[in-house]
């Protein structure tokens, strides 16, 4: 069984979304599901959330599987430089600025370098997804973390920014993928 850990973006919380539907769908298969929620959402810090982290350090190895929605792609593109694990799942994110009215909110996320031959060493198991109809983030700009992690956008039509506003308080395409790479 694998350790999960999905991570909630700028504004965001471990209840919102397809999130707790996750947890409970996980679970019942025998994972260990964990939905940290990270200190002062609204005014994100690289380093607060780091050092939050550390609180679930011991529980990461190379059999977990990592979900990044939003900015919590980027905060997981940031683990994966340090951790090996099996598989990421980066939904309706970035790892640089996305060129949204957020931006200046999410600067110690998004305007570093990021280590991408380290990334892909520690990871060889990246699926990404984004719709085009995504009100804060552009297609260009997933499809760039993509090229940097070798593999290609899933394009989900209709599905904005796979949150409760789009109608996302399930997400059985992620589920499906998730269980075929822990089959």
């Amino acid at each position: 069984m694998a350790n999960v850990f999905v991570i909630h973006g700028i504004y965001g919380h471990s209840g919102e979304n397809w999130f707790p539907w996750m947890k409970k769908e996980l679970e019942g298969k025998g994972h260990v599901v964990f939905i940290p929620d990270f200190p002062n959402p609204d005014k994100p810090d690289l380093t607060e959330w780091l050092e939050y982290f550390n609180n679930f350090e011991k529980y990461l190895n190379e059999d977990s599987i990592l979900i990044g929605h939003s900015m919590g792609v980027s905060f997981a593109l940031t683990l994966i430089e340090k951790y090996k694990i099996a598989a990421a799942y980066l939904v309706a994110g970035f790892a640089n600025a996305p060129e949204n009215k957020f931006d200046p909110e999410m600067t110690t996320f998004t305007e570093r370098d990021f280590d991408w031959d380290k990334i892909n060493n520690n990871c060889k198991n990246f699926t990404i997804f984004h719709s085009e109809s995504d009100p804060y983030i552009k297609m260009h700009v997933p499809e760039s973390v993509a090229e940097h992690l070798h593999t290609k956008v899933i394009n989900v039509p209709e599905a904005g920014h796979f949150n409760e506003t789009a109608g996302y308080t399930e997400f059985p395409a992620l589920l499906e993928k998730i269980e075929l790479q822990l089959s």
